[in-house]
């Protein structure tokens, strides 16, 4: 059974985010997705509001910028939230937007290294482990988390070239997949992460997210077609453009729903087009309409 989730996008105000979030919660939508782009809502921040205001709602952040955040934070907050809201946070880690990094004086020589060494070292720390490190990175002396997770979430991690999804298949429980990967993208990037599984002997579950560009309305396949345009990618027809997104009634979405479910994908999480103009209706469509037809 696939998932069904919405990004709410950081180009909307923080003020946005809760009733946004409140609106998916009363659909019935499972899953709600935030992302931390520089320089707006810290995905931390974001998911704790929407956690405190919602009910049942679990909340993603696809993901947390690595060279931004000291490993030991990070597996704090995220030990929090676990602790106050259990099971409802789903932390995710990258490399970042590397200009962005650049701006703020941490954009890290081999990003590879940073995210190995980071992955490893949160995961130990969210399963009660006591850590002495001494990386190229990563620097920890006798750390222990006085309140680990009951239960140590799964940490996903974002990835795209060959090598970032080989890594991811090694170190981390899952894997967030952009929406500009696509269908086809998608496919060949879990063959990639199965090999970095299987060069470590790793064979415990492994969670696939992926972000799919989606609309609905009137104007639904010209929004997207210009959307998926920004990334470079022909899609100057229908079939192409299916690909990458997923539009039209109900019964269309879920079909889109379903082909990416049928590549591996665990959880698709819907996200909007910057020029949506109903956010709440999409959000009501997807947990009334939809959700009930893929579940």
């Amino acid at each position: 059974m696939v998932t069904l989730g919405c990004v709410v996008l950081p180009s909307n105000p923080p003020s946005r985010f809760v009733p946004l979030a409140r609106a998916a919660d009363a659909a019935g939508l499972e899953e709600v997705w935030l992302w931390e782009d520089c320089f707006r809502e810290t995905g931390v921040a974001g998911a704790a509001g929407i956690l405190g205001a919602t009910s049942n709602l679990r909340v993603g952040v696809g993901v947390l910028p690595v060279p931004l955040r000291n490993v030991a934070l990070t597996a704090m907050e995220i030990a929090t939230l676990e602790g106050m809201f259990p099971g409802r946070f789903l932390p995710g880690i990258g490399h970042g937007v590397l200009d962005w990094m650049g701006q703020v004086g941490a954009r890290a020589a081999s990003p590879l290294t940073l995210l190995r060494e980071y992955a490893t070292a949160l995961r130990a720390l969210l399963a009660g482990e006591r850590l002495t490190v001494s990386g190229r990175y990563i620097s920890l002396d006798d750390v222990v988390l006085d309140w680990p997770p009951a239960t140590a979430p799964r940490v996903l991690a974002a990835a795209q070239g060959p090598k970032t999804l080989r890594l991811v298949g090694e170190v981390a429980d899952g894997v967030v997949i952009t929406a500009d990967t696509g269908l086809a993208g998608a496919r060949d990037a879990l063959v990639l992460i199965e090999e970095g599984r299987a060069a470590v002997g790793r064979t415990d579950p492994f969670h696939v997210v992926a972000n799919v560009s989606a609309a609905t309305g009137d104007d639904a396949v010209e929004r997207l077609r210009r959307r998926v345009a920004e990334w470079g990618i022909d899609v100057s027809d229908d079939e192409k453009l299916a690909g990458y997104a997923i539009w039209g009634d109900a019964e269309e979405f879920a079909a889109g729903v379903r082909r990416f479910a049928e590549a591996g994908v665990d959880t698709v999480v819907v996200q909007p087009t910057d020029d949506d103009p109903d956010q709440e209706g999409l959000l009501r469509f997807l947990g009334e309409k939809v959700r009930p037809l893929v579940s």
